[in-house]
């Protein structure tokens, strides 16, 4: 059955492959596997019948047959758990690729969150310019000890991962900020991410979405 994932009708991204589906939809190509995309609007996501499936009303949902998922980190280990490409044969590889899954998402994301939403959470506050030095020293401490972990490598543990996948998706957040280019190694990094066909497929099928709804 082919899975049906959700994501933002008129993404706030602007199209830049940084909404949270894109890591589904990056999942799913690497996987080769076929999905359906279903459009959901800001109002939408609050309603009771997206709530049943993501009962914070975010997106991405994830629907393959009598399975729901959410939260996109949970969706990709599905898919990776599933399906071969995005996790090592070998037990400990694997666990390895796992650990670095949860690393993104729990180690290395949340100081970039934090930093993204200051100006819309507390940009009129007398504070706030003062506290963006702090906050971008948060995110470089935590630049700092990958970049010395990755050091020369490609990828984070041998051969590409869903643990790369994930990072290299939390770290396009710090585009525009001027924070990733300090760290050359991890902007090469990324950059081997984004030149692999399966990001740029999921890449041009998120910007589309934006591209019709600006022209719609």
């Amino acid at each position: 059955m082919t899975p049906v994932i959700t994501a933002f009708e008129r993404s706030p991204d602007g199209g830049r492959g940084l909404a949270r589906d894109m890591r589904v939809r990056w999942a799913l190509e690497e996987a080769g596997r076929p999905y359906d995309v279903r459009l959901v609007s800001f109002e939408a996501m609050k309603e009771p019948a997206h709530r049943a499936l993501h009962p914070f009303g975010q997106i991405p949902t994830y629907q393959e047959g009598d399975l729901a998922l959410f939260e996109s980190g949970a969706i990709v280990f599905h898919i990776a758990q599933r399906h071969a490409g995005l996790l090592p044969g070998d037990a400990n590889a694997r666990a390895r690729a796992i650990t670095w899954m949860f690393a993104a998402l729990n180690t290395v994301e949340p100081p970039i969150v934090e930093r993204e939403q200051a100006p819309y959470a507390e940009g009129d506050k007398p504070w706030h310019q003062e506290r963006l030095p702090i906050l971008e020293g948060r995110i470089r401490v935590r630049l700092g000890e990958l970049s010395d972990r990755l050091g020369d490598a490609d990828w984070l543990d041998g051969a590409f991962s869903a643990g790369d996948l994930l990072m290299v998706m939390v770290l396009r957040r710090l585009e525009g900020m001027g924070i990733l280019e300090e760290y050359p190694n991890l902007s090469a990094y990324v950059a081997r991410g984004e030149t692999r066909p399966a990001y740029k497929r999921a890449y041009d099928a998120q910007a589309a979405v934006f591209t019709a709804a600006s022209t719609g």
